[in-house]
């Protein structure tokens, strides 16, 4: 099993292209997996839709969420397809299983009078405040995922024409910077990116204090020391900053299809949920102008 999980993972990242990040949970999933099938001595070639239940089962019951659930069948799915398609199994023993209904939870969203309380807070009178700000206009400006922003090259950002590119896998969408975020990327892209980097091969867009690509974990703690300077109350990630970016383009007439490929969302439908922050003064003009409202 262990060589097949090892062409599996190969697959997924030289074939398929998948980012760094799904390739990782992937790997997370299938490696559970298999800890779970060598433990319980069975033979990975041989399960049937009733074993893939049973390891769902034993999922929830060590309090796996419903959504993890959902997520560890999605990967054991595509490796039994893998095993498929190069006939080391004849069926996939996921074929009729459902997943678990996940319930959809409201994503937290900031007012627009907390995005600028909070945009506020870095001070460009130094390197990193320069880096800072900019940083958190950028996130709040695209609305991209932070592992999508600290994969960015200085390459990747037309700072003449004003946008970003934006690249997941194979796929690739252009998002417009903001007045305010292009100012801030500027002012850092010319004054403060060359002083940090040490090192002039460095490509990353965003660099932490040692000259090198900023990580995910360095990009949580920024957003959290910026919050609580702000004293907002509300727990703010990266992510609420692209929730509330959605959420604010939405309030203020943006089309829901345009807010679908800003986001990169595959399905409408992941962008649908933010419909019910809009304002209640769109309901009410409806309310009063449509003959059958």
């Amino acid at each position: 099993m262990e060589k097949q999980v090892k062409l599996f993972l190969e697959f997924l990242q030289n074939d398929k292209k998948v980012s760094d990040n799904t390739l990782q949970s992937y790997r997370r999933d299938i490696v559970y997996f298999t800890k779970y099938v060598e433990e319980g001595n069975m033979n990975y070639a041989k399960l049937d839709e009733q074993d893939i239940k049973d390891y769902l089962q034993h999922l929830q019951e060590v309090g796996k969420k419903s959504s993890t659930v959902s997520r560890h069948l999605a990967s054991i799915r595509s490796f039994y397809q893998f095993l498929v398609k190069n006939k080391k199994v004849k069926v996939d023993p996921t074929n009729n299983i459902q997943s678990p209904k996940v319930e959809k939870r409201t994503p937290s969203v900031l007012t627009a009078q907390e995005v600028e309380l909070l945009l506020e807070q870095p001070k460009d009178i130094d390197l990193k405040g320069t880096r800072d700000k900019a940083m958190l206009e950028f996130a709040y400006a695209t609305g991209m995922r932070v592992t999508e922003i600290i994969s960015l090259n200085i390459e990747d950002v037309n700072l003449e024409e004003g946008y970003v590119v934006c690249k997941t896998g194979s796929k690739e969408r252009n998002i417009p910077l903001g007045t305010m975020s292009l100012k801030a990327l500027k002012e850092y892209a010319e004054e403060a990116r060359p002083v940090l980097i040490r090192d002039e091969s460095v490509s990353a867009l965003f660099v932490n204090i040692n000259g090198q690509r900023l990580t995910r974990q360095g990009f949580w703690k920024i957003v959290k020391f910026y919050k609580e300077q702000a004293h907002i109350t509300k727990d703010i990630t990266p992510h609420v900053l692209r929730h509330s970016f959605a959420t604010h383009l939405l309030q203020n007439g943006a089309d829901l299809k345009a807010i679908q490929t800003m986001l990169g969302h595959s399905d409408i439908s992941s962008t649908q949920v933010y419909m019910q922050f809009q304002n209640d003064g769109l309901k009410s003009v409806y309310k009063n102008a449509h003959p059958r409202a």
